[in-house]
């Protein structure tokens, strides 16, 4: 996996036909060598190769199918995945106490180590260009609940039409790890544009009812919002601008707009984000490298200011209450 590429996949629609490039649509900008960090966001592109994450998955997986057909009698003598040798054979923490915190040891031999990545954030004036290129009423419904409620992608998808209470300006979503039902705050210009996206949508005929999915798609036949279709509604205006912005990004910008909050606690954004450590919410207080970037020039500009500053002037020949005569009482 770390010599060969990533098989492509071709379009449905092309299978079968030659491969042919596909005209760029008009308005849209070239996207960089895969690869290579995009010059908007900062963010690597997609690699031609595995990346190590995908390759650590793989070697666990492996490792474990063929331990369970070595305990079983049905497999090879031995792993061809074996543990790292300091293991000495033996399974991770396998003497732990069960009082005790788990060791970070290293599983596989062969397991390639994974950097840790620090959240990216949307910043706000490349947010709000990415939110004029949305087109439809309901992809700037969805864009505003997921930068102001920090929600799971997937937690807002599956909302139907009784979650959302403009009164008390907050909408409910089912937690992915849980599956407990909350109720999280929104902004006030979210619930304005899912008011006009229901209006469009009900004039044109979408089921209607409490027990109905909230997101529709915009054609006929009316069927609900699914990731794959809102990924490419995102992706649509990610190339507009040449960006590469996941909708995990969202979160990920909602989330550092609610920790920078002096008058919000970090307690409260825990409680929204519904993580079960606060550890991991402390993760959003990191600065961003834009953020220590405009900091650290504007302390390069600061600097150069006092350099560049006139020199205090000297006192005048004579009595000086600072001299070490005057303070130990001999002449000066």
């Amino acid at each position: 996996m770390q010599i060969a590429d990533k098989p492509v996949r071709v379009h449905w629609r092309h299978r079968g036909k030659p491969a042919v490039a596909q005209p760029m649509k008009p308005g849209t900008l070239a996207k960089p060598t895969p690869g290579t960090p995009n010059p908007v966001t900062g963010k690597p592109t997609q690699s031609t190769k595995y990346a190590a994450r995908t390759r650590a998955h793989c070697e666990t997986v492996l490792r474990a199918f063929y331990d369970f057909h070595l305990d079983e009698g049905t497999g090879p003598i031995i792993n061809p995945f074996p543990l790292d040798r300091s293991r000495h054979g033996r399974r991770a923490n396998a003497h732990r106490s069960p009082k005790g915190a788990f060791k970070d040891e290293r599983k596989g031999r062969y397991r390639p180590t994974i950097p840790k990545r620090i959240p990216r954030r949307v910043p706000d004036e490349l947010f709000n260009q990415l939110f004029a290129q949305l087109k439809y009423n309901r992809d700037r419904a969805l864009v505003a609940f997921w930068i102001s409620t920090g929600a799971r992608a997937e937690e807002l998808l599956t909302n139907l039409q009784r979650d959302p209470s403009p009164g008390e300006q907050v909408i409910g979503v089912v937690r992915k790890g849980t599956r407990d039902y909350q109720q999280l705050p929104a902004s006030a210009d979210a619930f304005v544009w899912l008011r006009l996206y229901q209006q469009e949508t009900w004039q044109n005929g979408v089921p209607r009812g409490r027990g109905e999915p909230l997101w529709w798609t915009l054609r006929r036949p009316w069927r609900p919002l699914n990731y794959p279709a809102a990924r490419a509604m995102f992706n649509r205006a990610n190339d507009l601008l040449g960006s590469n912005w996941t909708l995990h990004d969202l979160r990920h910008t909602a989330s550092y707009r609610m920790a920078q909050d002096p008058d919000l606690s970090l307690v409260d954004v825990q409680w929204v984000l519904a993580h079960k450590e606060l550890s991991t919410t402390q993760v959003y207080l990191t600065p961003s490298k834009d953020e220590v970037i405009s900091n650290v020039l504007a302390h390069h500009d600061r600097q150069a200011r006092l350099r560049e500053a006139p020199a205090p002037t000297q006192p005048a020949a004579g009595y000086n209450p600072n001299s070490l005569g005057i303070l130990f009482g001999g002449s000066a």
